[in-house]
């Protein structure tokens, strides 16, 4: 087990998810294993920027505000940021930023697909597109505007981790939206920033795979 803590703790990531010492110390044994099916609400975004020390990075950074209404290990809230990656086939995103609300998914994450889930708080309503996450020396700001009727959102995407990558499968409906951001933190406040982005709103379901090498 010690060992196993030790691993899960060494993951490459911005400052900002650095895990501490107090969350680390009350990560569960074990969490359900992948995949994962969920029921989500999203805010997610793109804009020009991409995070410090990621290889082969196109320059355009996907960034997300998510509020998972059912889990294998229950509700909870997360933002994320990575940039995209100069790769063959699906879209592949690299994800060195990522918070939640719930220690289980602390867990989930960094076991299962290497991702350096962090613990922060939310405040707001991901539905209505108004949230701001917290966490130790960093927030997040997100309020989103949207326009137009919903339309159908059907697509797949691949995370790629320390893990390997994992296909991310998702269909819902949502509406265009320009997304304002503004980041804080060591490094938050230099790679994502302050800005308006195009994005979109949605509700779906979301399967996260198990990753590959």
């Amino acid at each position: 087990m010690h060992d196993r803590r030790v691993s899960l703790l060494d993951l490459p990531s911005v400052p900002e998810s650095v895990l501490a010492a107090e969350v680390a110390a009350r990560l569960p044994a074990s969490t359900p294993g992948p995949p994962w099916h969920c029921r989500v609400r999203a805010v997610v975004w793109l804009q020009r920027a991409t995070a410090p020390g990621v290889d082969g990075a196109t320059g355009t950074t996907m960034g997300a505000v998510v509020d998972y209404l059912d889990s294998p290990v229950g509700a909870y809230r997360e933002v994320f940021a990575g940039p995209l990656l100069r790769h063959a086939g699906l879209p592949t995103v690299h994800v060195p930023f990522i918070a939640v609300d719930s220690v289980p998914s602390v867990h989930g994450g960094r076991a299962h697909w290497g991702l350096p889930k962090a613990l922060a708080s939310f405040t707001g309503d991901v539905g209505a597109g108004r949230v701001r996450a917290e966490g130790e020396g960093w927030s997040v700001g997100v309020e989103a505007r949207t326009a137009g009727l919903p339309v159908p959102l059907v697509g797949t995407f691949a995370n790629r981790q320390a893990a390997g990558r994992a296909r991310v499968s998702l269909r819902g409906r949502g509406r265009l939206a320009r997304v304002g951001v503004d980041a804080l933190g060591p490094t938050l406040a230099g790679w994502l920033g302050s800005g308006t982005h195009p994005g979109v709103v949605g509700t779906g379901r979301l399967v996260v795979h198990p990753p590959q090498a």
